[in-house]
């Protein structure tokens, strides 16, 4: 059974490496990993991506990398299959996502349900006049954690700020991850971005997040440049 999982995906990356009608890649570089208003790692982090698409459909893959500290859980490499959709609504994307934490001593073929290396969450987002994001962890995580985010974006000339909620109604099963056993807010800030102009034909995209966890009462300021 493995190795017909591994055949299929294997098919699929082959198949959108020689049909993709894009590609993209880049890396992010933040003062601190924060995820869902947790606090992944307390260091600077390295985050590249590299995403394939063709028609609807897009692979991609990210990671993080961890400069201080302990790298056992703050080292990550996701992989993830979509499909996107976009009409007069705004833009909706359907997506299985994959997580993998590669300092684990866990192999990367190891996808027992339980006990395996990876953690497979189905996620739905919306993008339009305000934003909103539901995922559920269905595969290797025996408390099935569950996460919502609206979003509310606000534009202007030279800055974009996008004001988030997050919350999520707990697991008895998983308490540990999101942190809580019963229905809790985790997650809620505001993001601001803007283009430093450096050149007259080249510009650093930069961001600052306000990240406030009201469950846990803290709050972290992250800073980022897009590479």
């Amino acid at each position: 059974m493995k190795l017909k999982i591994k055949i299929v995906f294997l098919i699929i990356i082959y198949t959108f490496i020689t049909n993709a009608q894009e590609i993209n890649f880049g890396a992010d570089f933040v003062s601190r990993y924060v995820w869902r208003g947790l606090d992944i790692a307390n260091s600077p982090s390295l985050q590249p991506t590299v995403s394939l698409s063709a028609s609807n459909f897009e692979i991609g893959f990210w990671g993080a990398y961890t400069l201080f500290g302990d790298k056992s859980v703050s080292d990550e490499i996701d992989s993830w299959i979509g499909y996107n959709l976009e009409n007069d609504l705004g833009a909706f994307s359907f997506i299985i996502l994959d997580y993998y934490f590669p300092n684990t001593g866990k192999k990367l073929g190891n996808i027992k349900n339980g006990e395996g290396a990876h953690t497979l969450e189905g996620l739905v987002s919306y993008s339009g006049p305000f934003s909103f994001l539901f995922g559920v962890n269905f595969y290797n995580d025996q408390g099935n954690n569950i996460y919502f985010e609206l979003g509310y974006p606000v534009e202007s000339e030279n800055i974009s700020l996008n004001f988030f909620i997050g919350f999520t109604p707990g697991s008895y099963d998983n308490p540990q991850y999101y942190g809580t056993e019963n229905f809790a807010f985790i997650n809620a800030g505001v993001k601001v971005a803007k283009e430093i102009k450096i050149t007259d034909t080249f510009s650093l995209p930069v961001f600052s997040t306000l990240v406030i966890n009201p469950r846990t009462e803290i709050a972290h300021l992250v800073f980022g440049i897009t590479l």
